[in-house]
Protein backbone atom coordinates (compact mmCIF):
# COMPACT_ATOMS: atom_id res chain seq x y z
CA UNK A 1 0.00 0.00 0.00
CA UNK A 2 1.36 3.21 -0.91
CA UNK A 3 1.56 5.80 1.55
CA UNK A 4 1.38 9.73 1.06
CA UNK A 5 4.38 11.66 2.77
CA UNK A 6 4.75 14.98 1.06
CA UNK A 7 3.10 16.47 -2.29
CA UNK A 8 2.70 13.89 -4.83
CA UNK A 9 5.44 11.99 -3.07
CA UNK A 10 4.35 8.20 -2.11
CA UNK A 11 6.13 5.19 -0.76
CA UNK A 12 5.23 1.70 -0.07
CA UNK A 13 7.48 -0.82 2.22
CA UNK A 14 8.82 -3.79 1.80
CA UNK A 15 9.38 -6.51 4.52
CA UNK A 16 12.82 -7.39 2.88
CA UNK A 17 15.33 -5.17 5.01
CA UNK A 18 12.38 -2.46 5.38
CA UNK A 19 13.29 -1.46 1.68
CA UNK A 20 11.78 1.97 0.18
CA UNK A 21 9.84 2.17 -3.06
CA UNK A 22 9.09 6.02 -3.81
CA UNK A 23 6.65 7.26 -6.04
CA UNK A 24 7.03 10.91 -7.48
CA UNK A 25 4.54 12.94 -9.46
CA UNK A 26 6.53 15.02 -12.26
CA UNK A 27 5.02 17.24 -14.28
CA UNK A 28 4.53 14.40 -17.44
CA UNK A 29 3.37 11.50 -15.17
CA UNK A 30 4.62 9.42 -12.51
CA UNK A 31 8.52 8.29 -11.38
CA UNK A 32 9.15 5.38 -9.53
CA UNK A 33 12.61 6.13 -7.82
CA UNK A 34 14.58 2.13 -6.47
CA UNK A 35 10.82 0.37 -6.94
CA UNK A 36 11.46 -3.55 -5.39
CA UNK A 37 11.80 -5.56 -3.87
CA UNK A 38 10.61 -9.25 -4.97
CA UNK A 39 7.85 -10.26 -7.52
CA UNK A 40 4.98 -9.33 -5.16
CA UNK A 41 6.28 -6.32 -4.20
CA UNK A 42 6.98 -5.19 -7.90
CA UNK A 43 3.21 -6.11 -9.02
CA UNK A 44 1.90 -4.84 -5.63
CA UNK A 45 3.23 -1.63 -6.24
CA UNK A 46 1.84 -2.00 -9.89
CA UNK A 47 -1.42 -1.93 -8.34
CA UNK A 48 -0.82 0.91 -6.32
CA UNK A 49 0.38 3.04 -9.02
CA UNK A 50 -2.49 2.20 -11.78
CA UNK A 51 -5.18 3.09 -8.89
CA UNK A 52 -3.09 6.53 -9.23
CA UNK A 53 -4.83 6.71 -12.27
CA UNK A 54 -1.23 8.56 -13.59
CA UNK A 55 0.88 7.03 -16.31
CA UNK A 56 4.65 6.19 -15.63
CA UNK A 57 6.62 7.80 -17.09
CA UNK A 58 10.09 6.91 -16.43
CA UNK A 59 12.32 5.04 -13.51
CA UNK A 60 15.49 6.22 -11.10
CA UNK A 61 17.89 4.16 -9.49
CA UNK A 62 19.50 6.05 -6.53
CA UNK A 63 22.76 3.72 -7.27
CA UNK A 64 24.01 0.77 -8.42
CA UNK A 65 23.38 -2.02 -5.58
CA UNK A 66 21.16 -4.98 -7.39
CA UNK A 67 17.75 -3.70 -4.48
CA UNK A 68 18.13 -0.56 -6.23
CA UNK A 69 18.22 -2.07 -10.42
CA UNK A 70 14.52 -3.67 -10.37
CA UNK A 71 11.86 -3.46 -12.63
CA UNK A 72 8.58 -4.39 -13.97
CA UNK A 73 7.13 -5.17 -17.06
CA UNK A 74 3.95 -3.57 -15.78
CA UNK A 75 5.40 -0.08 -14.72
CA UNK A 76 5.80 0.49 -18.83
CA UNK A 77 8.80 0.52 -21.10
CA UNK A 78 9.72 3.30 -20.25
CA UNK A 79 13.40 5.32 -19.36
CA UNK A 80 15.17 4.28 -16.57
CA UNK A 81 18.06 7.11 -15.48
CA UNK A 82 20.67 6.95 -12.73
CA UNK A 83 24.18 9.17 -12.81
CA UNK A 84 26.81 8.20 -15.20
CA UNK A 85 28.78 6.45 -12.76
CA UNK A 86 25.64 4.35 -11.63
CA UNK A 87 24.97 3.64 -15.34
CA UNK A 88 28.60 2.19 -15.78
CA UNK A 89 28.54 0.08 -12.39
CA UNK A 90 25.08 -1.24 -13.38
CA UNK A 91 26.18 -2.23 -16.78
CA UNK A 92 29.58 -4.00 -15.56
CA UNK A 93 27.95 -5.61 -13.05
CA UNK A 94 24.45 -6.75 -13.95
CA UNK A 95 24.83 -10.44 -14.85
CA UNK A 96 25.81 -9.73 -10.49
CA UNK A 97 23.01 -7.96 -9.47
CA UNK A 98 20.69 -11.00 -11.84
CA UNK A 99 22.55 -13.64 -9.46
CA UNK A 100 21.93 -11.64 -5.96
CA UNK A 101 18.56 -10.75 -7.30
CA UNK A 102 17.59 -14.66 -8.08
CA UNK A 103 19.14 -15.93 -4.88
CA UNK A 104 17.25 -12.84 -2.01
CA UNK A 105 14.26 -12.30 -3.85
CA UNK A 106 11.14 -14.38 -5.88
CA UNK A 107 10.02 -13.33 -9.12
CA UNK A 108 11.97 -10.97 -9.61
CA UNK A 109 12.21 -10.21 -14.07
CA UNK A 110 15.67 -10.85 -14.02
CA UNK A 111 15.73 -9.47 -17.61
CA UNK A 112 14.56 -6.19 -16.55
CA UNK A 113 17.30 -5.71 -13.97
CA UNK A 114 19.55 -2.74 -14.45
CA UNK A 115 18.87 -1.45 -17.95
CA UNK A 116 19.77 2.29 -17.63
CA UNK A 117 20.09 5.28 -19.00
CA UNK A 118 22.72 8.35 -18.15
CA UNK A 119 20.41 10.98 -16.32
CA UNK A 120 19.97 14.08 -19.03
CA UNK A 121 21.96 17.21 -17.91
CA UNK A 122 18.72 19.03 -17.91
CA UNK A 123 17.18 15.71 -15.12
CA UNK A 124 14.51 15.04 -18.01
CA UNK A 125 11.54 13.92 -16.59
CA UNK A 126 12.97 13.89 -12.69
CA UNK A 127 11.83 16.38 -10.67
CA UNK A 128 13.88 18.19 -8.35
CA UNK A 129 17.28 18.33 -7.88
CA UNK A 130 19.33 15.41 -7.93
CA UNK A 131 22.10 15.18 -5.54
CA UNK A 132 25.26 13.13 -6.56
CA UNK A 133 27.83 11.94 -4.32
CA UNK A 134 30.24 9.45 -4.09
CA UNK A 135 29.63 7.45 -0.70
CA UNK A 136 28.50 4.14 -0.47
CA UNK A 137 28.57 3.42 -4.12
CA UNK A 138 29.73 4.83 -7.17
CA UNK A 139 27.18 7.23 -8.52
CA UNK A 140 25.09 7.50 -5.58
CA UNK A 141 22.40 10.12 -5.70
CA UNK A 142 19.91 11.56 -3.46
CA UNK A 143 16.40 13.19 -5.32
CA UNK A 144 15.67 16.84 -3.63
CA UNK A 145 11.97 18.07 -4.12
CA UNK A 146 12.89 21.50 -2.18
CA UNK A 147 9.08 22.64 -3.11
CA UNK A 148 7.91 20.40 -1.57
CA UNK A 149 10.34 19.91 1.28
CA UNK A 150 11.05 15.87 0.71
CA UNK A 151 14.34 14.07 0.21
CA UNK A 152 14.83 10.52 -1.60
CA UNK A 153 17.68 9.74 0.34
CA UNK A 154 18.79 6.37 -1.10
CA UNK A 155 20.70 4.47 1.46
CA UNK A 156 21.99 7.16 2.93
CA UNK A 157 20.30 8.30 6.67
CA UNK A 158 18.49 5.12 7.61
CA UNK A 159 17.62 4.50 11.31
CA UNK A 160 17.95 1.15 10.44
CA UNK A 161 21.11 0.64 8.51
CA UNK A 162 24.44 1.76 9.63
CA UNK A 163 26.59 4.22 7.38
CA UNK A 164 27.96 1.25 4.84
CA UNK A 165 31.35 1.76 3.05
CA UNK A 166 32.53 0.70 -0.71
CA UNK A 167 35.16 -1.38 1.06
CA UNK A 168 36.51 -1.95 -3.05
CA UNK A 169 37.74 2.04 -3.05
CA UNK A 170 39.81 4.20 -1.11
CA UNK A 171 38.80 6.86 1.43
CA UNK A 172 35.42 5.95 1.84
CA UNK A 173 35.48 8.05 5.30
CA UNK A 174 36.33 11.38 3.30
CA UNK A 175 33.66 10.44 0.61
CA UNK A 176 30.90 9.56 3.47
CA UNK A 177 32.11 13.13 5.08
CA UNK A 178 31.88 14.78 2.03
CA UNK A 179 28.16 13.13 0.71
CA UNK A 180 26.88 14.43 4.62
CA UNK A 181 27.50 17.96 3.27
CA UNK A 182 25.88 17.74 0.36
CA UNK A 183 23.06 15.91 2.24
CA UNK A 184 23.17 18.70 5.02
CA UNK A 185 22.59 21.15 2.88
CA UNK A 186 19.99 19.97 0.87
CA UNK A 187 18.20 18.86 4.08
CA UNK A 188 17.88 22.75 5.25
CA UNK A 189 14.73 22.88 2.94
CA UNK A 190 13.17 19.65 3.73
CA UNK A 191 10.84 18.28 6.43
CA UNK A 192 10.49 14.77 5.10
CA UNK A 193 13.19 12.65 4.24
CA UNK A 194 12.51 8.45 2.53
CA UNK A 195 15.75 6.36 3.44
CA UNK A 196 16.70 3.59 1.34
CA UNK A 197 15.34 1.45 4.36
CA UNK A 198 13.44 1.82 7.22
CA UNK A 199 10.97 4.64 8.20
CA UNK A 200 10.50 7.84 7.14
CA UNK A 201 11.68 10.79 9.33
CA UNK A 202 10.23 13.85 10.02
CA UNK A 203 10.35 17.32 11.25
CA UNK A 204 13.39 17.53 13.83
CA UNK A 205 14.06 13.41 13.42
CA UNK A 206 15.93 14.49 9.72
CA UNK A 207 18.73 16.44 11.72
CA UNK A 208 18.86 13.54 13.95
CA UNK A 209 19.45 11.18 11.26
CA UNK A 210 22.23 13.29 9.86
CA UNK A 211 23.48 13.49 13.32
CA UNK A 212 23.58 9.91 14.07
CA UNK A 213 25.34 9.27 10.73
CA UNK A 214 28.03 11.80 11.36
CA UNK A 215 28.74 10.83 15.15
CA UNK A 216 29.25 7.08 12.92
CA UNK A 217 31.94 8.94 10.79
CA UNK A 218 33.65 10.84 12.93
CA UNK A 219 34.52 8.10 14.72
CA UNK A 220 35.41 6.47 11.71
CA UNK A 221 37.48 9.16 11.23
CA UNK A 222 39.54 8.55 15.34
CA UNK A 223 39.94 5.12 14.53
CA UNK A 224 36.84 4.08 17.29
CA UNK A 225 34.76 1.57 16.74
CA UNK A 226 31.20 3.20 16.81
CA UNK A 227 28.57 2.39 19.37
CA UNK A 228 25.77 2.13 17.07
CA UNK A 229 22.39 0.62 17.78
CA UNK A 230 21.05 0.25 14.01
CA UNK A 231 19.96 -3.44 13.32
CA UNK A 232 22.78 -3.30 10.40
CA UNK A 233 24.93 -4.79 13.27
CA UNK A 234 22.07 -8.04 13.17
CA UNK A 235 21.70 -8.17 9.87
CA UNK A 236 24.79 -7.61 8.24
CA UNK A 237 28.23 -10.22 8.91
CA UNK A 238 30.21 -7.90 10.77
CA UNK A 239 29.38 -4.30 9.24
CA UNK A 240 31.38 -2.32 12.04
CA UNK A 241 34.52 -4.56 11.35
CA UNK A 242 34.67 -4.09 7.77
CA UNK A 243 34.33 -0.35 7.82
CA UNK A 244 37.00 0.07 10.98
CA UNK A 245 39.35 -2.09 9.06
CA UNK A 246 38.78 0.47 5.58
CA UNK A 247 39.31 3.60 8.18
CA UNK A 248 42.47 2.55 9.15
CA UNK A 249 43.99 1.71 6.04
CA UNK A 250 43.16 4.94 4.49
Amino acid sequence: MLTQVGDGVWVRQSEWVWSNAVVVRGDGGLVLVDPGIDGADLSELADDVERLGVPVVAGFSTHPHWDHLLWHSRFGDVPRYATLGCTTVAAEARERAQAMAAESAEGVPLELIGLLSPLPADGGPIPGEVVEHQAHAIGHAAVHLADRGVLIAGDMLSDVLIPLLDARRPDQVSAYETALDRLSEAAQHVDVLIPGHGAVAEGPEVAARLAADRAYIDALRRGEDPADARLAQDWLKGPHQSNLDQARST
